[in-house]
């Protein structure tokens, strides 16, 4: 057992030691970055009695009301104490970058301008896109929807590497493993005993409530008045069903919280975790920025990770919104007898590798970055779905509507016979991410949001520098590959909604659209519709910069076990590993994929392999 405290136990709770890792110490192995592909991992390895440090380049935040509440996330992605500010661009072209409505600028008094039409002098940053930077990572600042994805997508990840245990059949085992589905307590398809807590979120439908109006009108469009709204906001969206992925209509919407709304999985299953160290040897460190890998040659041929090196001190990454550059850190060395896993998410695990030296050599070059494996698909095809929304204002105040549910629609370009339009509907406004985002359109707003599962983008991280503190060039190519067909469906998911807004037989109408065809007008064109659609699509469920693939793919990063090529001891566990965006939402397919990983590492330790 280690010599250093790893955490301070209290009565009540338990706290994170703040303190340094001991210098130059050494362990089993160091996992970097606390999300749900490298929280769960670190816990599941240290509970299976290796000694493990996990370091977190933010604080503990699990505490935080802004936080811990699911239903405060619009809070959370405002937070101060969590965010992380990434100021993206969706295509090479200015003039259309110009015409975000959302497009955020710094005014030279340092606050923000959001909007076209800046103050002179103001600087333009790009369009907004919030990640987390606490002990928890993303899944604690997200909506915690948890969607599993189409068999398709693990089928996929099969086909291409050989790799028959990603096949969707087996991947539903490590679902089962994490969850307690509580809202199906009696369907022995699910688990009941995980630490993933999963409900169903809770739609006020009273017999006067207006949202049962509205939610009676689109079970009409779907086909489906003849069955009860209190079941069909029960269907489970991930059933263990084999007609799931073509199922279509309305479904009970998931996220990991438990009954009382309080979130869980990352943040929560790390603390579990730490509450007995003698029997799980696990040290958490945070602020602590990971700047690169550390490797020794093996056997005068392939590299090998041998720890990592981090700045210790809080705020240190510049896309912290505390940030202070003249505060500088303190340069920490730390080592692992086994192996190093890079879990920083989709931005930063693709700029910590090539701040490694691991990446295209080219562009490793021009920051005069030493090579250590030109691997060209680090931080490219990067991923992401596709997002927009109708929202209309009814023509007066709406009554219970409290809640929201999903709506899983097929479109006329969709591939085979999958669902490929996942929409969630409620009396919210929500148009994307912004500072201060979002608008709050009164009492009478109601939203039908419309994620585009299969986009077809390609996106790209690169190095602004070779100073690990900066924020890296983030461009996700929008409608670059395939745009006609992506456009086509989420326009058809936008006029459904419309549809059933304009249905509704009650005192709720007119409605008064607030886009795409924003009211006074009702005569858009499905040209102009598209067009807006296209310049102010969001985005927040990138995916696949360090991807996995075939081994004759000269852009795979990683093999089926999350083995970095080129390189010894190395993995990367996080949702750049995805090949494409997985289904709808990628918070859950990211903590099934951690438990894959898992499984990998162990295995390759009683394999005598590592």
């Amino acid at each position: 057992m280690l010599s250093h405290i790893a955490i301070v136990t209290a009565l009540a709770s338990i706290s994170i030691a703040a303190t340094l890792s001991q210098a130059n110490a050494t362990y089993e192995y160091i996992v970097v970055g606390s999300g749900p592909g490298g929280g769960p991992l670190a816990a599941n390895l240290a509970r299976a009695g290796h000694t493990v440090l996990l370091l977190e380049a933010g604080d503990d935040q699990g505490s935080n009301p802004n936080i811990s509440q699911i239903l405060n996330f619009n809070r959370a992605g405002n937070d101060p104490s969590t965010r992380w500010d990434f100021f993206v661009k969706h295509s090479d072209d200015q003039d259309r970058e110009a015409k975000y409505e959302h497009l955020v600028w710094k005014k030279e008094d340092e606050g923000f301008y959001v909007g076209t039409n800046p103050p002179g002098n103001a600087q333009q940053l790009g369009i907004y896109y919030p990640r987390a930077g606490t002990l928890g990572g993303c899944a604690m600042h997200n909506a915690g929807v948890s969607a599993m994805p189409p068999a398709a997508d693990w089928d996929h990840i099969a086909d291409m590497t050989g790799d028959e245990t990603w096949r969707a059949a087996n991947m539903r085992k490590y679902l089962t493993k994490i969850e307690n589905a509580v809202y199906t307590p009696n369907d022995r398809n699910h688990g009941h005993s995980g630490y993933l807590t999963l409900t169903q979120s809770g739609v006020n439908v009273a017999n006067s409530s207006d949202g049962r109006t509205l939610i009676e009108a689109m079970a009409q469009a779907l086909g489906l008045g003849n069955v009860a709204i209190e079941d069909l906001l029960k269907r489970d969206m991930n059933a263990d069903d084999a007609q799931r992925d073509e199922s279509t209509g309305i479904f009970g919407q998931l996220r990991h919280a438990d009954a009382q709304g309080r979130r869980v999985g990352t943040n929560t299953y790390i603390r579990a975790t730490l509450k007995d160290p003698q029997a799980f040897p696990l040290t958490v460190q945070l602020n602590s920025l990971v700047t690169k890998v550390l490797f020794t040659a093996s056997n005068s041929s392939s590299p090998t990770a041998v720890g990592v090196e981090y700045l210790y001190g809080k705020s240190l990454y510049s896309a912290d919104p505390r940030y202070n550059a003249s505060a500088e850190g303190e340069v920490r060395q730390v080592f692992a007898s086994r192996e190093v896993i890079i879990a920083g998410g989709v931005f930063n695990t693709p700029q910590i590798m090539k701040l490694s030296g691991i990446g295209p050599a080219a562009e490793l070059e021009k920051h005069n970055i030493p090579v250590i494996v030109d691997l060209p698909g680090v931080g490219a095809r990067m991923a992401d779905n596709y997002e927009t929304s109708l929202i209309s204002l009814a023509s007066r105040d709406l009554i219970n509507t409290s809640g929201t549910h999903a709506v899983m629609l097929k479109s006329s370009v969709a591939a085979g016979r999958e669902r490929d339009l996942y929409l969630f509907c409620g009396a919210f406004s929500f148009e994307g991410y912004w500072p201060g985002f979002p608008t709050d359109y009164g009492k009478s707003q109601y939203e039908c949001a419309v994620v585009y599962i299969p986009s077809r983008n390609a996106g790209s991280v690169l190095l602004r520098s070779s100073n690990p503190r900066d924020t890296p060039e983030i461009n996700f190519r929008f409608y670059e590959n395939g745009g006609d067909q992506d456009l086509t469906a989420m326009l058809e998911g936008v006029k459904w909604a419309r549809a059933v807004f304009q249905n509704v037989s009650s005192s709720l109408g007119p409605w008064k659209e607030v886009h795409p065809c924003k009211h006074p007008r009702t005569d858009c064109s499905e040209e102009e519709q598209k067009d807006w659609i296209r310049l102010q699509t969001y985005s927040h469920h990138a995916t696949s910069t360090c991807q996995i693939g075939a081994d004759g793919d000269k852009m795979a990063v990683l093999d089926s076990k999350f083995r970095v090529r080129g390189v010894k001891r190395l993995r990367v566990v996080d949702a750049s590993a995805f090949p494409r965006v997985p289904g709808a939402f990628p918070v859950l397919p990211t903590f099934v994929l951690s438990e894959k990983a898992t499984e990998s590492i162990l295995e390759d330790v009683r394999k005598g392999r590592e």
